[in-house]
């Protein structure tokens, strides 16, 4: 029997030079950093009530880019994996075994916008209302990467998309003729998952990219982009999680079903209620 389900072995080295590997993560980040870049020269030409320059779009992503590295590292490690911190101390450095949270990355985002702001003469929301349309395209193209490099891979699953994750079975699986070959004749179709990078890269990417780019065509009250930004990704990683395989070093909170990465989203859907409501009232909209 043949196994019905893709077989999702890629290599995560895009190329070499020298002794440095090129990763299609990398390239997801480069390619995150360009859109940013393009896109938000585009609405500071056209959008001109946001009084923003090519200049301030230059420097935005350059604060940005040292806050979501360091912020998204940093959450990573303290938010799933202090344990391994208490281990060893350079677990922080080694960014090879671990990678990156979202939910750190956006703190970073916001001091890095915060410094932004106070250089500029910026409020914060000034600065966070032009950046939230531009973030979710990065986003999505992370989780393209994800899915790329075969790690973050949903639960299990007989939906007719189901896909083989051989990561998931055991380390560097992509690389393993032996389960290349039980894959084919179907002895790995029960260990099929769903394909959530996928998911998480239509939900909190592209289609969290136009939801804020129809919200934030006109001007809208101060904070109220950032707002919606907050509760419209917080929901997406939300349903999200129930797709996801949850980390294996942390498993689920409670109850079978509650994950890391709920906890961190429910706060975020209350803060984007409570700022666009504030939003709309301080303006009396």
């Amino acid at each position: 029997m043949q196994s019905g389900y893709p077989f999702i072995a890629i290599d995560p080295v895009v190329f070499s030079l020298g002794p440095f590997d090129v990763h299609w993560y990398g390239i997801m980040y480069l390619l995150a950093f360009g859109f940013f870049w393009a896109a938000g020269n585009w609405v500071a030409k056209n959008r001109t009530w946001w009084g923003w320059s090519a200049q301030d779009v230059g420097d935005i992503l350059f604060y940005g880019m040292v806050g979501v590295v360091l912020g998204g590292r940093l959450g990573y490690v303290f938010f799933y994996s202090l344990d391994s911190l208490r281990q060893d101390p350079m677990f922080l450095f080694k960014i090879t075994q671990g990678g990156m949270s979202f939910h750190g990355g956006l703190l970073g985002v916001i001091v890095a916008m915060w410094w932004f702001g106070r250089r500029t003469r910026r409020t914060f929301w000034q600065v966070a209302d032009f950046v939230a349309p531009l973030v979710p395209v990065g986003i999505g193209l992370g989780r393209i990467g994800n899915f790329i490099g075969g790690e973050l891979w949903g639960r299990t699953g007989d939906v007719p998309w189901a896909m083989i994750f051989p990561n998931s079975i055991q380390a560097n699986g992509w690389q393993s003729e032996a389960l290349r070959e039980a894959w084919a004749n179907g002895s790995l179709d029960h260990l099929a998952r769903h394909p959530s990078q996928l998911y998480q890269a239509f939900g909190e990417g592209f289609a969290l990219f136009a939801l804020l780019a129809f919200y934030s065509r006109k001007p809208r009250p101060a904070a109220a982009v950032s707002g919606l930004f907050l509760f419209a990704y917080g929901c997406f990683r939300f349903v999200a999680e129930f797709f996801r395989e949850p980390d294996g070093h942390i498993g689920y909170i409670t109850g079978g079903w509650l994950t890391m990465g709920m906890v961190l989203s429910i706060p975020m859907i209350a803060a984007g209620v409570i700022v666009m409501v504030f939003a709309y009232r301080k303006t009396g909209g």
